[in-house]
């Protein structure tokens, strides 16, 4: 199963996320919920960099994600980054909808400083 965890600061904007497991849905190669999963959490990390100029820390291996949203001076540019990061959460609850044996999500507060 893969498991996606959302952490949100006590302001309910995303402060992390993390994905891990497999969906098993189908054999590697041909799984379309770890594909779509994936399409999804790495084109928004892209897309942070990409659209507001920002870089989140990340990093990814085999199975698993992990990325901080990353925050500047500028408020509307944290403000872009949460709209991508709020998109990507829709996009992934379509799949927990559609594929809800294969895909969960977790929402839990983020640990404050450090």
């Amino acid at each position: 199963m893969v498991t996606i965890t959302i952490y949100r600061g006590r302001d309910d904007r995303i402060k992390r996320f993390s994905v891990t497991g497999h969906a098993k849905y189908d054999n590697p190669g041909k799984d379309i919920v770890c594909a779509g999963v994936s399409a999804i959490t790495v084109g928004a990390v892209n897309a942070i960099e990409k659209l507001t100029g920002l870089v989140p820390e990340a990093e990814m291996k085999s199975g698993w994600l992990s990325a901080n949203a990353p925050e500047c001076e500028e408020a509307y540019r944290n403000d872009q980054v949460q709209l991508l990061l709020e998109g990507m959460v829709v996009g992934l609850e379509s799949i927990e909808e559609q594929y809800g044996k294969h895909v969960k999500i977790k929402h839990t507060l983020a640990k404050e400083g450090g």
